[in-house]
């Protein structure tokens, strides 16, 4: 929780980046690590968090400052673990890096291998990854959308360069086993040790 806590914008703008309802943040921060963290990290190696928990106040700051940053409302559930979203659902995301993932496969649309890969073998909700070290937010959820997005590019099987939506619900790719598009990451990964019961 400490590492979930720290905040660039808190600590340079003097905030105090502290949950208003601890309960909360801790019971969706809990499914976050236990649904999604835990088992990346059991396969690619430890994760770097970028960013992750924000009170409203640091959020609300820094999307009135251009920090990339979504309205409050937006981020309910979401960076704001401790407050529910406009349905009353609980969520949180983190804002990770995975070094060895990217130091195994650094060419460009090198990062859908790790997302089909996610698509396929975790409850996430969202994902959506950034240009540098292939940084993306995973975010868990009560009701999980299942959506990929990218602001980093990747080839289409027609050839083309593109950033956007990956897949999601509606997509002709987004049903179905997509092992084709990540298989090559067993070269490198024990992809077996996602499950908890995996000897270490």
């Amino acid at each position: 929780m400490r590492d979930f806590l720290f905040s660039d914008i808190a600590a340079i703008h003097g905030f105090s980046n502290i949950p208003d309802d601890p309960d909360l943040a801790v019971e969706a921060g809990t499914r976050l690590c236990e649904d999604l963290l835990e088992p990346l990290q059991r396969v690619f190696g430890r994760i770097v968090i970028r960013s992750a928990y924000r009170s409203c106040e640091v959020n609300d700051f820094g999307s009135k400052n251009k920090y990339n940053c979504a309205a409050n409302e937006r981020n309910y559930a979401a960076h704001i673990w401790d407050r529910r979203d406009a349905n009353g659902h609980m969520g949180a995301t983190a804002c990770i890096v995975i070094p060895e993932f990217v130091d195994a496969f650094p060419n460009e649309g090198a990062w859908t291998k790790l997302a089909w890969w996610i698509h396929d073998n975790l409850p996430y909700s969202s994902l959506y990854f950034f240009p540098i070290n292939f940084a993306f937010n995973i975010t868990w959820h009560e009701k999980p959308v299942r959506r990929i997005d990218s602001y980093t590019r990747w080839i289409t099987d027609a050839g083309e360069s593109k950033t956007g939506t990956l897949t999601k619900p509606g997509f002709d790719n987004h049903d179905g086993d997509h092992r084709t598009e990540w298989e090559d990451l067993s070269k490198v990964f024990d992809l077996s040790k996602a499950h908890r019961d995996t000897p270490q």
